[in-house]
């Protein structure tokens, strides 16, 4: 069989396990082959290779058959991240495979948002709603004077702090990145956003509808988000990441020749641990004491 007739591989492995929801996906062509997403942060080093092996034996695939992984680098989980990152470089490293790190944020942003819209097409089946508006579509679709809805990612920091980052909404395929992935002050990123929104609206581009999703309990209440409640209709979805946005961000990265180098691939942190930042200002009074 000359190289001519061996068809390519196609099939990529994701991995994210950032958050308190393990996820692991193998995808094909944009196309979800099989996905498990499991609960339980503490148990994801234990959990993480057998899953794979399921996922590849329920998809039928074999590691020989993979063209690339992709993993979810964070933000997020300080532990979780790192298990990921490690498995992802370990098993590219064994099976001589590019890897593609990705955003956890960018893949919690587009999973809340489908989720969002699928929540909210079932509501209007169930309530009979008109059809003279769609609210199941994105803004890109709607018209008028708005621009895409905007999309904010949510993940508890603590201290009042969480890991976001901001997109814009698109007709088909992943959310457009708007603002890059960091811990903020919540109080502070809704004064930032209402800044935005007056920035967006004198250029005809102001979102109809933000959409806040991810971990919306302690950071998305109506309190918190008071000062945006007249500038455009907020929409808060409780979402628990899934692996497949990671393997479709992943693959689409993977499919055009991106690729990450395998040995400096690491973790999106967005800062210091806390035992991290107590090593360096232990060491910063150790200088100052000499």
């Amino acid at each position: 069989m000359t190289s001519e007739n061996v068809e390519p591989r196609k099939r990529f492995l994701a991995l994210d396990t950032s958050t308190a929801t393990l996820g692991v996906a193998v995808t094909e062509g944009g196309v979800v082959l099989h996905e498990i997403n499991a609960s339980g942060e503490r148990n994801h080093s234990v959990h993480l290779l057998p899953i794979i092996q399921q996922a590849l034996t329920a998809s039928g695939t074999d590691p020989a058959s993979l063209a690339g992984i992709s993993v979810g680098v964070g933000p997020g989980s300080y532990t979780g991240t790192r298990i990921a990152v490690t498995a992802a470089k370990t098993l590219a490293w064994a099976w001589k495979l590019p890897v593609a790190g990705v955003s956890s944020l960018h893949a919690l942003a587009w999973g809340g948002w489908q989720a969002g819209l699928a929540g909210e097409a079932a509501a209007n089946r169930q309530n009979n709603a008109g059809s003279d508006v769609d609210a199941g579509v994105p803004a890109e679709s709607g018209a008028g004077t708005y621009g895409p809805d905007w999309i904010i990612p949510l993940l508890d920091a603590r201290r009042g702090q969480a890991y976001t980052a901001l997109f814009a909404a698109a007709d088909s395929g992943a959310p457009v990145r708007l603002e890059p992935d960091a811990i903020r002050l919540m109080a502070d990123w809704v004064q930032r956003l209402g800044e935005r929104l007056e920035e967006a609206a004198a250029t005809g581009t102001k979102p109809r509808r933000l959409w806040f999703v991810g971990e919306t309990a302690l950071h998305a209440s109506e309190d918190s988000l008071r000062p945006l409640q007249e500038a455009a209709s907020l929409e808060a979805v409780p979402y628990e990441l899934e692996g497949r946005w990671a393997g479709l961000l992943g693959e689409a990265r993977l499919a055009q020749g991106e690729r990450d180098d395998l040995h400096s691939i690491i973790p999106n942190y967005t800062q210091l641990s806390e035992a991290e930042a107590n090593l360096q200002l232990s060491r910063e009074g150790s200088i100052n004491k000499r």
